[in-house]
């Protein structure tokens, strides 16, 4: 596994989902928002590197949660430090599922049907709330994230007959540009429409320097998994979280 490539997507995870809390605890970096996304509400470790205050630093995560009035979330991936999946099982940590992270260029496409926003308007959130992993803490950080980030950012919409039918938002951190919040409408799928607004992320990374495409999927959503694929991406690592209710 090339760990050099990991960190760097995983601090381009880091920049592409800014959380209002952000603070460090060794190698982790702990951050809060409002409970949705894990990404902006979980700690995860950037040094696979022996750590031998893991277990008070664990300790001190949990209770950065209980204080922020969040469940704890650590994010378990190939940076963690030996035993960290260990202790958190061992202290009653819930495994809360996998994720697999794709990476790799694609084919840049620029489409005169796909309208880019500077921050998510009604539109985009009606396409984005079709998806059945949306809730209403992720809509409010979605909508609350705009002013925080530091990196480029768009959010993006594909229009056929004047009718928003697709929906995602991307980021662009040096060779990486994000694949986030994708979404066709229900009566709008099976056409082609994923891949195109994703072609049109690309153009726009492409033109910011950006060549490189990543996301991120739940094992269990194999139809986004064999569209990354048939697109070009490839399966670099994944990821966990543990949940401590």
């Amino acid at each position: 596994m090339n760990l050099a490539l990991v960190h760097a997507l995983e601090r381009a995870t880091l920049n592409a989902l800014p959380a209002p809390r952000t603070l460090f605890d060794g190698p982790f970096v702990v951050k809060a928002f409002l409970g949705g996304t894990g990404r902006a509400n979980g700690a995860w470790s950037l040094d696979p590197s022996p750590d031998p205050h893991l277990p008070e630093r664990v300790t001190r995560i949990e209770a950065h949660y209980r204080r922020f009035g969040l469940v704890p979330r650590i994010r378990s991936s190939p940076l963690d430090p030996p035993g960290l999946s260990e202790i958190l099982r061992g202290e009653g940590w819930l495994d809360d599922g996998e994720s697999v992270v794709n990476s790799g260029p694609l084919e840049p496409r620029a489409d005169s049907a796909v309208e880019f926003l500077t921050a998510p308007n009604t539109n985009w959130l009606a396409v984005i709330g079709t998806a059945a992993y949306q809730s209403a803490a992720r809509k409010a950080e979605k909508e609350q994230a705009v002013k925080l980030f530091a990196i480029p950012a768009a959010w993006m919409i594909l229009h056929e007959g004047g009718v928003p039918v697709a929906a995602m938002s991307t980021t662009c951190d040096c060779a990486f540009y994000g694949i986030f919040d994708l979404a066709v409408r229900p009566e709008f799928r099976r056409r082609g429409l994923a891949a195109r607004i994703i072609g049109a992320a690309a153009h726009w990374g492409a033109a910011r320097g950006a060549g490189i495409g990543f996301a991120q999927t739940d094992v269990t959503n194999l139809a986004s998994i064999a569209l990354q694929t048939g697109l070009g991406l490839r399966e670099r690592y994944r990821y966990r979280y543990f949940l401590k209710p």
